[in-house]
């Protein structure tokens, strides 16, 4: 009986586990897509980074989001696989 509830335990865990999604991209996500997609960034951030977007144009790559008050390259690194810079005219 104690094997039944560590394997249901373990069957649970196992469907709890995030599903990996596509990368956001950073040229055109909204501030909540983006809030959700980067860990370390809430959505003040966020609202930042559309912000900086609009006044500066496109991204050129993920690392530019450390030109962001608030955003560091650690969490530009942290966060490397989750994004992706589209290109300007999507």
């Amino acid at each position: 009986m104690h094997y039944l509830k560590w394997c249901y335990l373990a069957l649970v865990l196992l469907l709890a586990a995030p599903v990996s999604a596509e990368p956001v991209d950073i040229n055109s996500a909204d501030a909540a897509a983006l809030a959700d997609a980067i860990k370390g960034v809430g959505e003040r951030k966020a609202a930042l980074i559309v912000e900086y977007r609009k006044e500066h144009g496109p991204f050129a790559s993920i690392d530019d989001l450390a030109s962001i008050k608030g955003i560091g390259a650690g969490t530009v690194d942290r966060n490397r696989d989750n994004l992706m810079v589209g290109s300007p005219g999507r």
